[in-house]
């Protein structure tokens, strides 16, 4: 809120209260959506590095987010299932499994909570009704509004003033809002068409909007007060700003003690990755794995920047971080068969300290890399000291360091994994005709390589 870096800690001193915006499931998320969840996963993990507990909430959108910008239009689910020829049922569920999927590929690890808004109808309801009994709703002829003329500090997460920001009479059209900035807490079902998703209420047969399903859900798990709230930079002016004004006008508290907030990931031409525009360059975690590249290499591509920062993605980029990467595991695998015994205690180690006040200042990952990198490149250092800074930065980084290490490796001669950590370089380098060549050499000496979303196996012929 205050733009500044400031201490973090729960304020129960235990345990953090994290909640983050889950995806709308009209369609599957693409690489631009994963940064943000990426984000999430990093925070979650550096938490508990410092030593302290999380309780993380995700919500899964499905009912409630329309087409139209100004609360109107139809819902994004009903349009995808007629033109699937469907139900939104069966929309929400298809596209809320494919993006488990894709998170599972990037290693992110799954939230305590999961949350559909669906599942969270009475709740949300309830929220209106409090709401309701403020004074702080009217009716419109398509639904339940809240009207944020009646509080003073509305727009407060926004650097500049939202209410003068947004003309409501030039830009949008009002409809029967009486304020640019009102927003929808429950939309009547249309007169002349049955919704697949639509409930009971006191103010007619309906459905949540967008915005009351975060606070209805958040609340629901986590309490009035959550110590942290995640989401993209795209939800600061509208989404994450409604959240904020009818959960503190219901409860009478702050939300949210801290907020956090990931940059886009823009295309290599700078147009932003959105998938509510289309367009071609909108690709998934499994293309990405399709065209030959381990999801983990997007991971690592998306950590070497800051999550505050805007990263452009293009293919060439993405293949010098798989190069890196695959360079990296090809070190870790060197320590591995280094090491014959137990692994020391890295409390006080150089590098893990270094890498540890790197993730502390802001989640500053490109540091804390850098510092991993300078560690593996120092051919001085004790190889079972070096191991062990590996096997404990990477439960943050989450890039199974030594557990590829260790698959590629094995009982495999040493010949042939070089032969086959030489192919994946030239690969890398698209030089496919090496790449074959040593393919070849390989299955010479009996092995054949088996390429994989997790890198490659060498399997005995």
């Amino acid at each position: 809120m205050s733009r500044t870096v400031e201490p973090f800690f729960p304020a129960n001193g235990e345990t953090v209260k994290m909640y983050f915006c889950g995806p709308t499931v009209y369609s599957e998320a693409h690489i631009g959506n994963m940064r943000a969840y990426l984000l999430s996963d990093l925070l979650r993990r550096t938490i508990k590095l410092a030593g302290y507990g999380v309780d993380s909430v995700m919500n899964i959108t499905d009912v409630g987010h329309l087409v139209g910008d100004g609360d109107d239009g139809e819902d994004k689910l009903q349009v995808k299932a007629a033109a699937e020829q469907t139900t939104a049922w069966d929309i929400a569920e298809k596209y809320t499994e494919l993006f488990f999927v894709d998170t599972d590929l990037l290693n992110i690890w799954r939230p305590d909570t999961v949350l559909r808004a669906t599942d969270a109808i009475q709740e949300q309801i309830d929220l209106v009704q409090v709401l309701e009994a403020k004074g702080v709703t009217y009716a419109t002829d398509d639904g339940i509004y809240f009207d944020t003329a009646k509080i003073g500090d509305y727009g407060k997460l926004t650097p500049n003033d939202t209410r003068e920001d947004i003309d409501g009479g030039h830009r949008i059209d009002l409809g029967g809002k009486r304020n640019a900035t009102d927003f929808a807490l429950w939309k009547f079902s249309p007169a002349d068409a049955k919704r697949d998703m639509e409930w009971e209420s006191p103010w007619g047969i309906g459905f949540p909007g967008w915005h009351i399903e975060c606070s209805a859900m958040a609340m629901k798990v986590l309490g009035e007060t959550l110590d942290i709230h995640v989401g993209g930079i795209d939800h600061v002016p509208i989404h994450h700003t409604n959240e904020i004004a009818q959960s503190e006008t219901a409860t009478g508290v702050e939300f949210s003690r801290f907020w956090v907030h990931g940059a886009f990931l823009t295309l290599a031409d700078g147009d932003k990755m959105s998938k509510s525009s289309g367009g071609p360059g909108l690709l998934t975690v499994r293309q990405l794995a399709d065209q030959g590249f381990d999801p983990l290499d997007f991971r690592y591509w998306v950590l070497t920047g800051h999550y505050r920062s805007e990263i452009a993605f293009s293919l060439d980029n993405l293949q010098a971080a798989a190069t890196a990467r695959e360079r990296m595991v090809r070190r870790v695998r060197a320590l591995v068969e280094a090491v014959d015994g137990d692994l020391p205690d890295v409390a006080d180690d150089p590098t893990y300290v270094e890498f540890c006040e790197a993730m502390a200042d802001d989640l500053n990952s490109p540091r804390a890399i850098g510092a991993l990198w300078s560690r593996l490149r120092d051919e001085s250092a004790d190889a079972a000291a070096t191991l062990a800074v590996v096997a404990a930065v990477d439960q943050v980084l989450g890039f199974k360091l030594v557990e590829l290490a260790e698959a590629a490796g094995g009982d495999v001669p040493p010949e042939v994994v070089a032969l086959a950590d030489e192919r994946v370089a030239k690969r890398a380098e698209k030089d496919f005709a090496a790449s074959d060549a040593l393919r070849d050499q390989i299955k010479d000496l009996g092995y054949e390589v088996l390429d994989g979303p997790d890198g490659y196996t060498l399997e005995k012929i």
